[in-house]
């Protein structure tokens, strides 16, 4: 008798930590932050972080295990304190989790409300970048023929 009491006792205790358990990971945060390569673009506390990898997309909770992962372009999400789902575009990155803390460093990201303002965003900002690539492209063109019509001058000369 005295035994199953104990047993009894037991189970309720391992109950009550599984309880309390999930209780601080339903209220723990995680610090998130995306950084660029010439700002933190984004510096908040939310409460999970989805993302894609090159073998899939996977979620991030509180006491998830740390670990590095390579995103690749594309949609991240998270959840803010408040509940509210918040979408990322993304360009290749690199994610390190450690501790309740999640770097993610990329060349280009895009914060939006909903997924149609999001790619209306990124539709924008990709001419924009066309062009600049464009005219990139022309001046570096420009320049070669330059170079060489100066050295087929001193050649000559």
């Amino acid at each position: 008798m005295n035994a199953q009491l104990r047993g009894t006792d037991r189970e309720k205790r391992q109950n009550q930590d599984r309880l309390d358990f999930r209780s601080e990971t339903r209220d723990a945060l995680i610090r998130l932050k995306v950084l660029l390569p010439n700002e933190v673009f984004l510096d908040c506390p939310v409460r999970k972080i989805v993302a894609e990898a090159a073998n899939g997309h996977f979620c991030l909770l509180p006491r998830h295990i740390d670990f590095v992962a390579a995103l690749v372009p594309g949609l991240m999400a998270f959840e803010d304190e408040g509940g509210a789902e918040v979408f990322l575009a993304i360009d290749e990155a690199t994610l390190v989790k450690c501790g309740l803390e999640v770097l993610v460093s990329t060349r280009a990201a895009v914060r939006g409300g909903d997924l149609g303002q999001l790619q209306s965003i990124v539709e924008e900002q990709f001419k924009v970048l066309d062009e600049r690539e464009r005219q990139a492209r022309s001046a570096a063109a420009r320049l070669e023929a330059g170079l060489v019509r100066r050295f087929m001058e001193f050649d000559k000369g």
